[in-house]
């Protein structure tokens, strides 16, 4: 693992998408930044998809990450919100990867006991040890905290790789 490794972490969604930026050095990690991506609801599917697509590829050119994560998506009961869910976190696949960086999926739970230590944590208790874990970050909102949640995840199984390597 280089010294310091600059993880973006995508929550994907196609009303409100979060994304959340941190940096781990040897076993800490640190805030960098945070936020939300909400294309315009009543424009068309293509278009919300287009505005996704911009705002991760300016995201990416100014944050300059070393990788990315995604959460994966979860069956969802209405098979309309899981394929416009599905569109939208291709989105938020392809980006990072036409942008050159590797990008790794984690499932929900995954992703939720790396953080929370409780594959069946709920947003609040996600949102609560964000807090903990990331002190600078403050308050974040659900898909914001998600996204550094999704970030935080992937350091973790990032040094454990590294460890498991070396």
């Amino acid at each position: 693992m280089a010294d310091v490794i600059r993880i973006l972490g995508l929550d994907p969604g196609l009303r409100c998408a979060g994304w959340g930026v941190i940096e781990a050095r040897a076993g800490r990690l640190a805030f960098v930044d945070s936020g939300t991506i909400q294309p315009d609801p009543k424009a068309s599917l293509a278009q919300r998809l287009a505005e996704l697509a911009g705002a991760l590829e300016r995201l990416i050119a100014a944050m300059q990450p070393d990788t990315a994560a995604v959460e994966e998506t979860f069956v969802n009961v209405n098979p309309r919100s899981a394929l416009m869910l599905g569109q939208a976190r291709g989105i938020c696949l392809a980006a990072p990867a036409i942008a050159g960086l590797s990008v790794a999926e984690y499932p929900a739970n995954t992703i939720k006991k790396s953080v929370v230590g409780a594959g069946h944590a709920d947003k609040q208790q996600v949102q609560a040890m964000i807090r903990v874990l990331l002190p600078r970050a403050g308050a974040q909102s659900a898909d914001a905290a998600d996204a550094l949640a999704v970030a935080i995840c992937h350091a973790h199984h990032t040094e454990f790789a590294h460890r498991r390597s070396a």
